[in-house]
């Protein structure tokens, strides 16, 4: 099997293994310094998931201590996963980081609603709140990082009358910074 693909990358496409992990890190690195600029600042909504811890990871690789990290605890993770969040970035990977308690501004809102889209974009608006109050706070934080899913990306700038619209609709995006969109496969 692989080497029926190598064959067909290789020599029937006259494809080049050009790319490496290092290269593509090195790549997006670049890219994140040359749109930052030496002295902006940016603000990273961080889940503690792949996608964002991804993008954290590579933000503060490019701009190093001007990326701040924002977690949000919204008071429905698993049993201590907060901390384990908290204690990873801190601690092993010495990336700044903003911790938000933000259980009752994400939970009171959704009293009584039971429409999961309807959820979705609560949860969102208090996530751009949270990060619009913490930013104020940031002087040059002209930036907002953000790691997900290509999926996503294709989904959230689907047309709204298409059929992605009926898969995911996205939440209030913020339209005051500029973006560092890193898309992972």
């Amino acid at each position: 099997g692989m080497d029926l693909l190598k064959n067909f990358l290789y020599e029937a496409c006259d494809c080049t293994p050009a790319w490496t992990p290092a290269s593509i890190i090195e790549e997006q690195v670049r890219r994140i310094c040359d749109q930052v600029g030496p002295t902006d600042k940016a603000i990273l909504g961080l889940s503690g998931g792949v996608d964002s811890s991804v993008a954290a990871v590579l933000v503060h690789k490019a701009i190093g201590d001007r990326l701040t990290c924002v977690f949000v605890d919204q008071g429905m993770m698993r049993w201590q996963e907060a901390e384990h969040v908290v204690e990873m970035f801190t601690e092993h990977l010495g990336i700044p980081l903003v911790v938000v308690d933000a259980k009752q501004r994400v939970l009171d809102p959704l009293g009584g609603v039971t429409e999961p889209a309807r959820k979705r974009k609560i949860i969102g608006k208090v996530f751009i709140d949270v990060f619009r109050d913490e930013a104020k706070s940031i002087p040059n934080a002209r930036y907002l990082a953000q790691g997900t899913l290509y999926p996503d990306v294709i989904e959230s700038g689907a047309n709204p009358d298409g059929p992605a619209a009926t898969i995911k609709s996205p939440p209030p995006v913020p339209d005051t910074w500029p973006a560092i969109f890193l898309a992972s496969a």
